[in-house]
């Protein structure tokens, strides 16, 4: 598993748009008041861009990912108080949680097993540890104008996203709801708010990305028509719309008061 930093560049304004606005206020506020913030998968640090205005007060980073050069770059512009490290986000028992106050992630959980995101869970039950999950997908995609092929091309992709991306079979599309069960479970409150990709044609360059991704891997799922759906999809760029599920998850330990003003 992996990403380029012009394919998260591309997709971060799109991301922070779409989150819950609500949810992120109340992570910030379950952070406590002086936060101690390890963020998973950070990739080029979006998620502590995203946290600058609802933080609204001085916080440590600790910033892990398995990519060398993107923890480069998520340091590069950032404000002191920010460590990283690189570690195999498989190796839970290595995350760096003493003394923390907030774990996140943002479109991790949605590439991660079950048994990961349950193992996960009960860590952080274990250290009594809130997390702020945002853009898990949930497998709805909606494009306008129609095409014959959309539902057939999301079906498609939405099994090769339940392939394995390094840490066993996927969440993938069935990710939302999973995460909120398994946290349930572990004893934390869940609380969840949409969190969708709205894409119009002013967003024509990140449409044409994710074409590509979405009609790739559609096609490594066996689907025929991914290629001629693709080209008729580029085609209307010009006033093409498009809705890409998403949904927010905080998930907060028992003695962690809900703030959401």
């Amino acid at each position: 598993m992996g990403f380029s930093a012009t394919w998260l560049a591309l997709r971060e304004p799109a991301d922070h748009a779409a989150r819950d606005s609500a949810l992120l206020l109340a992570a910030a506020h379950a952070a406590g008041p002086e936060p101690v913030i390890v963020d998973l998968g950070c990739g080029t640090g979006s998620t502590i861009r995203a946290f600058d205005a609802p933080l609204k007060r001085v916080a440590k980073w600790r910033l892990v990912d398995n990519d060398a050069s993107l923890l480069e770059q998520a340091t590069a512009g950032a404000k002191a108080g920010v460590t990283t490290h690189q570690l195999d986000l498989r190796d839970l028992h290595k995350l760096p949680l003493d003394g923390a106050s907030l774990v996140t992630a943002s479109a991790l959980l949605d590439l991660c097993a079950r048994d990961w995101v349950t193992s996960l869970a009960d860590l952080l039950a274990r250290h009594a540890l809130p997390f702020y999950a945002a853009l898990n997908y949930d497998g709805m995609m909606r494009w306008s104008p129609d095409d014959p092929a959309d539902a057939d091309v999301t079906l498609a992709f939405n099994q090769d996203q339940r392939g394995d991306k390094g840490f066993g079979p996927a969440l993938g599309p069935d990710a939302a709801e999973a995460i909120a069960e398994i946290f349930a479970a572990a004893g934390f409150r869940v609380l969840q708010a949409d969190s969708p990709w709205q894409l119009g044609p002013s967003e024509a360059t990140l449409q044409r990305e994710l074409l590509a991704g979405i009609a790739g891997a559609a096609t490594e799922a066996g689907e025929a028509k991914a290629a001629s759906w693709h080209e008729r999809r580029i085609a209307q760029l010009a006033q093409a719309q498009c809705r890409i599920g998403h949904r927010d998850l905080l998930a907060l330990p028992p003695d962690i008061e809900l703030r959401t003003t």
